[in-house]
């Protein structure tokens, strides 16, 4: 090809991109950023009554607060859902994993920090076909929205789509790639085995919610997790240390899809909420080594899967 020809090409190819808008538009936004939580405000009042008030703002934007969880002192997830957010996860295969939003209040020294999960970044991970806006607008309306925050510069929507922490296709997961926990004959089985050994914290799991996803054979459970490696005040202490916490991290989620029972790969599920993580030094995975390994071990038991 010429050099005539090569510049004619490209000149076509330009031509042809800018009289499609959506798709140079599509090509644009792949550059954009992401980071997982949005900091909603700080409250000066003590964490009982903010989390009052928060729980109020919620219930009037129209979430319905699922469960809530106290993982350590200090902190208070809450766990948000409703059908207009179900309806949007449900059309994408492993969707409900993110069926039920999580909003944070966290103590840090005379003020209650009020953080949430961004919905855009996690429709991105979770590989939606929703980008989940109206979820979106519907917290900042409720909460607020200073800025996003959980890592320094974010991630590009490109690499949210096919996240794997620092790209390592030998030992680390995707989201596609979630840890089949247990199998049993029917969904009512396994959730019923799903709940007994929740009940009885069993690998020292417990329930901090349960959503049944209409008109899906799916039902996600939130769980809080307290054994050794497993534990979360463990694996928070070793990672969540900047000024402005992650604590909506929690509570882990484990979906029960038909007649089988799911998590997301830790290692894809605690990276996903911290992305700036290095591997070794004082704050890394190399403090929590043992925990990806201690999560399946422990949601597999409490699914009644002790193999």
């Amino acid at each position: 090809m010429t050099n005539i020809q090569k510049y004619f090409t490209q000149f076509l190819l330009g031509v042809f991109l800018m009289a499609i808008p959506g798709l140079a538009l599509a090509a644009k936004d792949d550059k954009e950023r992401f980071k997982p939580f949005i900091y909603a405000q700080s409250s000066s009042e003590d964490l009982e009554t903010t989390a009052t008030n928060v729980r109020a703002k919620l219930i009037e934007a129209g979430f319905t607060i699922a469960g809530e969880y106290s993982p350590y002192d200090g902190v208070l997830d809450l766990a948000v859902t409703n059908a207009a957010l179900q309806a949007e996860t449900s059309a994408s295969d492993f969707g409900n994993f993110a069926a039920v939003q999580r909003v944070a209040l966290t103590k840090m020294g005379d003020v209650v920090q009020v953080i949430y999960t961004n919905p855009t970044y996690m429709a991105l991970a979770y590989r939606l076909k929703s980008d989940l806006a109206q979820t979106k607008a519907s917290l900042e309306s409720a909460l607020g929205a200073e800025n996003e925050i959980g890592s320094k510069k974010g991630l590009e929507a490109k690499k949210l789509a096919k996240y794997r922490y620092m790209g390592f296709p030998m030992f680390t997961e995707r989201f596609d790639q979630p840890d089949l926990l247990a199998t049993y004959d029917s969904h009512d089985q396994a959730v019923a085995r799903l709940e007994e050994g929740l009940a009885a914290g069993a690998g020292g799991v417990s329930k901090v919610y349960r959503v049944d996803i209409e008109g899906t054979t799916d039902t996600l459970f939130g769980v809080g997790m307290a054994d050794g490696d497993s534990s979360d005040a463990h694996i928070m202490g070793k990672i969540d240390f900047e000024d402005t916490r992650s604590s909506a991290h929690l509570p882990y989620e484990v979906l029960v899809k038909d007649n089988e029972i799911y998590a997301l790969g830790a290692r894809f599920r605690i990276a996903i909420s911290f992305p700036d993580l290095k591997m070794v030094g004082g704050h890394s995975f190399a403090g929590i080594m043992s925990a990806p390994g201690a999560i399946k071990k422990a949601l597999k038991t409490a699914s009644g899967n002790a193999k």
